[in-house]
């Protein structure tokens, strides 16, 4: 039986990897094989957005956006992975890497084997050698080109999300390499200029990328740049930073719903993503950080109704995940992944090992490797590269250093 025809839902080799609450060896074990899964491959694969890096498609006489998009979302939409078919090239994401940088930094803690210190550290190097052109400040982007209904964004454009796994990657990995701090530091120029931090009434806003108009704001993007700063105000104990975040959070908490959750955009007719999952663990995950870092109950009342909402609209009772709070599929690998990330950090660990069971036992091929989505009626059975793999090493890991209360060096 090939691994493509291997139900993980219903495969008794699988049984194995049942999680219960006090099987850490089990998790320990994803945890590695996920990582050596994407150490053979160089941590190259394919992504969530790559369909614009096909070669067929590159090769038209034309540049049209309908057909942009046709690629691109057909892509990223069929059952199948088409990608090799529509020749699109498999890359090293910087996002990506700088997940698996944190997931190698806990492997070593996990194992206590200078492999995956050196791990930790070619790959911190590599965020630096891979940083953004052109751009003021430390930044990453994605590193093929996505084409949306606005705009065709280039590739190596960045943007606050992929810049800040980078920064609390390289201050993760500063405790071998001092010398990865000073690269963190460089962020706050991007977020300042290119990204044009500005204080506005009840808060501050950032831009999501330079190259956005002002006619929208990503509230995700505000979130993540505040819990970049909180990174930063941990580290090096600047209280202006901590000053960026306070602001940046305060505007969020004037967008929340009266569900709890946050759009994807303001105004919500800018995206066609609702309140969906992994965004708004995103914002939770941000106020939770600030929570933990400076002890203050500032945003207990936007933390609790949030957390609330994320529990009980963008999950179910057996772990499984929903798309937005209205609607259940697909299950994505992606709002697993940062389901585990966000209960593991709340302290509900019951119910990250729930959502670590049933990925386990929907969404894992076996021998490292976690595949795409589960739909209502079929599975898309093969893994990307950063969106699987990336996430899910990086989720086990926090997971893991939660549960142990080991998280001392660690920026979550």
């Amino acid at each position: 039986m090939t691994r493509e025809n291997i139900d993980p839902s219903n495969n008794p080799q699988l049984e194995r990897l049942k999680v219960t609450k006090s099987d850490f060896e089990t998790v320990s074990s994803v945890i590695l094989d996920t990582l050596s899964y994407s150490y053979e491959r160089d941590y190259i694969g394919y992504d969530y957005f790559d369909g614009m890096s096909s070669r067929v498609l590159q090769a038209l006489p034309f540049d049209n956006k309908w057909v942009n998009i046709a690629f691109q979302e057909g892509i990223k939409r069929f059952p199948v992975n088409l990608r090799p078919i529509f020749l699109v090239e498999q890359r090293q994401n910087f996002k990506g890497t700088a997940l698996f940088v944190i997931a190698n930094c806990c492997a070593y803690d996990l194992t206590d084997d200078d492999f995956y210190k050196d791990e930790a550290v070619k790959l911190a190097d590599w965020l630096i050698d891979n940083q953004s052109d052109g751009f003021d400040g430390f930044c990453g982007g994605h590193r093929h080109e996505m084409q949306q209904l606005r705009e065709k964004r280039d590739a190596e454009v960045p943007n606050i999300i992929p810049t800040s796994f980078a920064v609390k990657a390289l201050l993760t990995a500063s405790r071998f390499e001092q010398r990865f701090e000073d690269y963190a530091l460089k962020s706050v120029d991007f977020v300042q200029s290119e990204l044009e931090y500005r204080e506005v009434e009840n808060g501050a806003k950032i831009k999501y990328q330079p190259l956005e108009d002002g006619s929208y704001y990503t509230l995700n993007g505000g979130a993540i740049g505040a819990r970049m700063f909180v990174d930063l105000y941990d580290h090096f104990g600047d209280k202006e930073y901590l000053n960026k975040a306070t602001k940046l959070l305060d505007y969020l908490t004037t967008k929340q719903t009266e569900l709890g959750g946050w759009m994807y955009r303001e105004p919500a007719s800018a995206s066609h993503l609702s309140m969906d999952n992994h965004h708004n663990g995103f914002i939770i995950e941000s106020y939770h950080r600030y929570a933990t870092v400076t002890g203050s109950n500032r945003y207990y009342d936007t933390l609790e109704t949030s957390a609330e909402f994320y529990k009980s609209l963008l999950f179910n009772l057996d772990g499984s995940p929903n798309w937005e709070e209205t609607s259940s599929y697909p299950k994505d690998i992606h709002a697993c992944a940062q389901g585990i990330i966000t209960f593991s950090l709340l302290g509900d660990h019951e119910f990250a090992e729930k959502i670590i069971d049933w990925t386990i036992n929907n969404l894992y091929g076996g021998d490292g490797e976690f595949y795409y989505q589960k739909r209502r009626v079929y599975t898309k059975r093969f893994t990307l590269m950063r969106w699987c793999q990336a996430w899910m090493a990086y989720a086990l890991s926090v997971y893991h250093l939660t549960k142990q209360n080991d998280v001392e060096q660690y920026y979550i």
